[in-house]
């Protein structure tokens, strides 16, 4: 038997005690050594998330050490820092044959509607298990798939190259969209978030100016790149009023199936304006490896609390504090 976290996704948070998984002939067992919460695990907490499927262990990003692998597995062994791919995707439907895992039709997310890594143990397939670099701090490993997220978004959007970008919410996704805009030369970057800790750090990441909301910002004649990544509706609402002419919104930020906020089709017309979805990482994981490397040593401080599992709930209310950046959940922490 093994501790995990159960949600029931009526507010309750439940430490358990579990079976240890038994890898399939295609999958790995891993021992997770650092667990990202984020704005996924407070929805699926609360029941507001579209997709989550209870009870559930949450836990969708994550890094760990590989203790057991499948009969028919090859390239993994116990041992190895590897990183999860959390989407696992059937593979067959026209959506995954089209280069979308993310929008797959039988799309199954580990955390979401399969066991996630906040427990001692997590068995995934191993094609979703990806080897980190040698040294790779496991901290720095979770934060691959988040990274991921803001690779696909970015795939997703114009060439940054000059363009003034507009970011909308300083929790890790919109921290690591400064750091890849500005690696990635845009013009100026600026970003909208109502606490000081978070404005403080986006601009160590890369941001030229923050403000705690859009209109105290000097964009007279709007940015053409505007990314949402907050999910509050009201972020939502503004930003749509931020985007330049033949500008794009890019909305990341997860809002409840329900909200609606303000659209006027005109100016939509008028000025020629893009609005896309930009939904989880896509095929970004692999990507998101690669560069890691690069960014380790800015984005390590965005972790700035590390709890053990059993304070999963305490956690939770750290990671929705303003004080908080990424908060990390390592399972093989005593209490």
């Amino acid at each position: 038997m093994m501790r995990a976290i159960i949600l029931d996704g009526k507010g309750g948070v439940e430490p358990a005690e579990v079976p240890d998984p038994v890898p399939g002939p295609e999958d790995v067992v891993i021992a997770p050594a650092a667990v990202g919460i984020c704005g996924t695990d407070l929805h699926l907490v609360e029941g507001s998330y579209a997709t989550g499927r209870y009870p559930v262990v949450p836990g969708h990003e994550f890094a760990g050490t590989v203790v057991e692998v499948g009969g028919d597995v090859r390239g993994l062994s116990p041992g190895d820092l590897v990183g999860v791919d959390p989407n696992v995707n059937c593979g067959r439907c026209r959506w995954c044959r089209a280069g979308a895992p993310n929008l797959c039709l039988s799309l199954e997310p580990v955390g979401v509607t399969r066991a996630g890594a906040c427990a001692e143990k997590v068995a995934v397939p191993a094609r979703v298990a990806h080897r980190l670099p040698a040294g790779l701090d496991p901290t720095v490993g979770a934060l691959i798939e988040p990274l991921a997220c803001v690779l696909h978004a970015l795939d997703r959007a114009p060439d940054l190259r000059g363009l003034d970008v507009l970011v909308y919410g300083a929790g890790s996704i919109g921290l690591l969209l400064c750091a890849v805009a500005r690696q990635r030369g845009a013009g100026r970057v600026q970003v909208v978030e109502p606490h000081a800790v978070r404005r403080d750090a986006a601009l160590r990441l890369g941001a030229d100016q923050v403000a705690a909301n859009g209109a105290e910002l000097d964009l007279p004649d709007g940015a053409q790149v505007v990314v949402e990544a907050s999910g509050h509706p009201s972020a939502v609402a503004d930003a749509l009023e931020r985007i330049a002419i033949r500008g794009t919104l890019v909305q990341m930020g997860v809002t409840a199936p329900e909200t609606a906020v303000p659209l006027r089709p005109f100016e939509v017309f008028e000025k020629e304006l893009t609005v896309l979805g930009s939904n989880s990482l896509a095929d970004c994981y692999p990507a998101a490896v690669e560069q890691i490397g690069d960014l380790a040593a800015a984005v390590r401080p965005l972790v700035t609390h590390r709890l053990p599992l059993t304070a999963y709930a305490e956690a939770l209310a750290v990671a929705a504090s303003p004080e908080a950046l990424k908060v990390h959940i390592d399972p093989s922490m005593n209490t």
